[in-house]
């Protein structure tokens, strides 16, 4: 069935200095070429006058684009038009399109879509179209391009080919078991097989750092009351987010901003002051707070120069390869030695003044690069990869048990065959229909 032409907005909306519109499908350049885009060459920019067909009305002097097929985005006759990105315009231009019955317009994702269904992007490349167009930080444009690159693919690939050879060879035993074959062809494939499963456990057992960095890397501010949580939180968002008072056990709930550190995406949580209490409301604050902490990927534990040094048994759960130890109100006074709790260096700071914060924020910035180098590659960045790779490393575990395998080598090898139609879930090399309407649904018009 011959496709349908989409067409949609491809930039973002609202006012900018251009807009791209975006035409793809078999009537592409003929839709195009109505409104104005006519006589285009390919891969050549030329600049066009658009007019509405219905009324002959002048819409926008553009520039427009021809990519024909297979070499283009969805791998389909692709036509783009560069109009002003002014709201009237690029209105004017959608209606104008609007009105051509050979056109309909994109859905959510379609373009991307499109071009995995023409073979231009496996599921991995198109997933991180939408992490690209979503990210926010250094850390994540860096993920994403890397995993558009084909970090993750790649690797897929290289397990799938591995494990469809060590399956090759399983079957070849199987129907040939009354022929001579090679003595150590059974061992050869148990020990490709233990080789993948010892590789599939090193990506999943990663502490999630993809997700984490994709979605937001958890950081909780504890410390007793009155040590200045709320004041700094403010301080890191530049914006009042927290009630700040000298009243001890003001913060009861948990309050979260999201920040750029170090070109990481964090999400900070002030929580309520970590004491003893009778009032049923500050024990739940306190009891959420103690959760926020051991949850966080990590934490930062702030306290009041005139209560330091604080006893370190009150800490001690928190007091990790996580955490880090800021002294606040050096201002007000020095704080006293030692300048270590729990062996871990205190930075002292001032949130009123701001002595201080440049070096607790460098010691936080370490802390998250630590944790989640972006220079690691490749990386499982979505629940959906994760799931699939925990499926074929469960399957390869089932094949490992050798008195089982002997036993019954058949089904030794369905283990094999639903390990690699795991790996090709990531990719979408296997049919993944069920996916895909879930998948680009997660994306905007005209991506």
């Amino acid at each position: 069935m011959t496709p349908e032409t989409i067409y949609a907005l491809s930039s973002g909306r609202g006012r900018a200095g251009i807009a791209v519109i975006r035409l793809s499908g078999p009537a592409a350049r003929s839709a195009a070429g109505a409104v104005g885009a006519d006589g285009l060459a390919a891969r050549r920019a030329r600049r066009v006058t658009l007019s509405d067909p219905a009324s002959g009305e002048h819409l926008d002097e553009s520039v427009a684009v021809f990519f024909p097929e297979p070499a283009s985005f969805t791998g389909e006759d692709v036509v783009e038009l560069y109009v002003h990105g002014g709201p009237a315009v690029v209105g004017g231009v959608l209606e104008a399109l609007a009105r051509d019955d050979a056109l309909r317009m994109a859905v959510p994702g379609e373009f991307t879509r499109r071009a995995f269904e023409t073979g231009k992007l496996d599921l991995t490349r198109a997933e991180a179209v939408a992490d690209l167009i979503d990210a926010e930080t250094a850390a994540q444009r860096r993920q994403a391009l890397r995993q558009g690159g084909g970090a993750l693919a790649r690797l897929c690939d290289d397990w799938r080919e591995r494990l469809v050879a060590a399956l090759a060879h399983w079957e070849a035993a199987i129907d040939f078991s009354d022929e001579e074959l090679p003595a150590d062809l059974e061992a050869g494939t148990a020990a490709a097989v233990a080789e993948l499963i010892a590789e599939l456990a090193g990506h999943l057992d990663d502490a999630h750092q993809g997700e984490r960095l994709r979605d937001g890397i958890h950081l909780a501010i504890i410390g007793p009351p009155n040590a200045g949580k709320s004041s700094l939180l403010n301080l890191l968002a530049k914006r009042d987010v927290a009630i700040v008072s000298e009243t001890a056990g003001t913060t009861r709930d948990v309050l979260e901003v999201h920040l750029d550190l170090g070109g990481y995406p964090v999400i900070a949580a002030d929580t309520a002051g970590l004491r003893d209490s009778a009032e049923p409301i500050e024990m739940e604050g306190v009891r959420r707070a103690r959760a926020r902490a051991g949850d966080a990927d990590l934490q930062l534990l702030l306290f009041d120069s005139a209560d330091w040094p604080p006893r370190e048994s009150d800490y001690r759960e928190f007091l990790g390869p996580r955490a880090v130890v800021a002294v606040n109100k050096i201002d007000l006074k020095s704080p006293a030695p030692p300048a270590t709790l729990g062996g871990l260096d205190a930075t002292p700071i001032s949130v009123r003044t701001g002595a201080g914060i440049e070096a607790l924020l460098a010691a936080l910035e370490a802390k998250v690069a630590e944790g989640f180098d972006a220079a690691q590659a490749p990386v499982v960045t979505r629940a959906r990869h994760r799931d699939a790779l925990q499926a074929c490393r469960q399957a390869l575990e089932r094949f490992a048990d050798r008195e089982s395998r002997m036993v019954a080598p058949e089904i030794a090898a369905e283990d094999l065959r639903l390990a690699a139609q795991a790996l090709g879930r990531v990719t979408g090399r296997v049919d993944v229909e069920d996916l895909l309407d879930v998948i680009f649904s997660e994306f905007c018009i005209g991506k």
